[in-house]
């Protein structure tokens, strides 16, 4: 299992955060918030009961939108198109999963963020890596399997890792590439 961000290999895309203007801090002003509030958040969050199922598969659906776009011989020269198409609804599963306390969807959309990140062009194998993903997400979505799946979760990331790591081991490492990236010329 590799214990490494990305799989020991250099990102060639970053997954982007874009910050949208605050319009309504602007007509309110800045200033705190009471701890009174904040821990009424607090405990609205932690205790809601919304159902993530509808969220999920919104967002899961777009990542087979991404993946059979990856399928199509007319995108094979627009791997990054497709990636993205990928990348986004897997942040968003990331960003989600842990509010809706589906922890393990968050550990295992990470991971497949930063496999997304690193592999030149959705290739076959890469796309059955990434329906692995899928598939293992979904499963856990549609059986409320919440919190971090304790031993289960901890097998499943094992072995979506392990994928991961044959992925790259099939191909030579490009030591330039790492180099730059160590020294931070990405």
């Amino acid at each position: 299992m590799a214990e490494d961000t990305h799989y020991n290999q250099a990102p060639r895309r970053k997954a982007e955060f874009i910050r949208p203007n605050n319009t309504l801090k602007a007509k309110v002003g800045s200033g705190g918030i009471s701890d009174d509030i904040l821990n009424k958040a607090q405990a609205l969050l932690e205790n809601h009961s919304a159902d993530f199922l509808p969220l999920a598969e919104l967002y899961l659906g777009a990542l087979v939108k991404g993946i059979e776009k990856a399928q199509e011989p007319e995108f094979e020269d627009q791997s990054e198109y497709v990636i993205s198409m990928m990348l986004y609804p897997t942040m968003q599963l990331k960003a989600n999963g842990g509010m809706f306390h589906y922890h393990l969807i968050t550990i295992i959309a990470d991971k497949l963020i930063q496999f997304l990140e690193v592999i030149e062009k959705a290739d076959l194998d890469a796309v059955e890596i990434i329906m692995a993903f899928h598939t293992t997400m979904r499963a856990i979505i549609l059986g409320k399997i919440t919190g971090t799946g304790g031993s289960h979760g901890k097998e499943l990331i094992g072995a979506l890792d392990e994928a991961c790591t044959r992925y790259f081991d099939q191909f030579p490492k490009v030591k330039s590439r790492l180099d730059d990236y160590s020294k931070g010329k990405f």
